[in-house]
């Protein structure tokens, strides 16, 4: 297997901040906290048997809590001459290269929760949704720093077509 393939060798990935993790188990609590609640007081009021409903999410937090921290781990971007390199995924591995040229225009998005921690998204948009970047968990600090960098180079690299 080739690792190569999503990390060479010549380039140095920055990764983002471990508070994703606490926002992604919050997240995820919330999601499955609803139907297990429903599964207790339905298994308290009805049935024994509907346990399983309460089961069945913890079971899927449990498993998703235990894949966060890799995933979070897993993320990373880095700034080259001509182009943005996002990586993630741990089993589906993936690496975006988006050139600065491509780049129409970077949000930065951060919702209650992401503030509340401390961090931010920067998504990257270009005229094919195929190329199109996000790069989560970022501090506010870098995720501005970076969408000024972004976008000077975008139009940098516009501007010399």
């Amino acid at each position: 297997m080739r690792d190569d393939l999503f990390d060479p060798s010549d380039v140095e990935f920055h990764g983002v901040s471990t508070r994703l993790i606490t926002a992604r188990l919050v997240t995820g609590g919330i999601w499955a906290g609803i139907p297990f609640l429903i599964g207790v007081v339905l298994a308290i009021v009805l049935s024994a048997w509907f346990a399983i409903l309460a089961a069945v999410p913890a079971v899927l937090f449990t498993w998703a809590a235990i894949l966060v921290n890799r995933q979070v781990r897993a993320i990373g971007y880095a700034e080259r001459a001509d182009d943005l390199l996002v990586r993630k995924g741990i089993l589906f591995r993936q690496l975006v290269v988006v050139p600065y040229g491509r780049m129409q225009y970077v949000d930065v998005q951060a919702g209650p929760l992401d503030r509340r921690l401390g961090i931010a998204k920067v998504q990257l948009h270009t005229a094919a949704a195929a190329t199109d970047a996000t790069i989560p968990g970022l501090p506010p600090d870098e995720a501005a720093r970076l969408r000024d960098r972004l976008s000077a180079r975008g139009e940098a690299r516009l501007a010399g077509l």
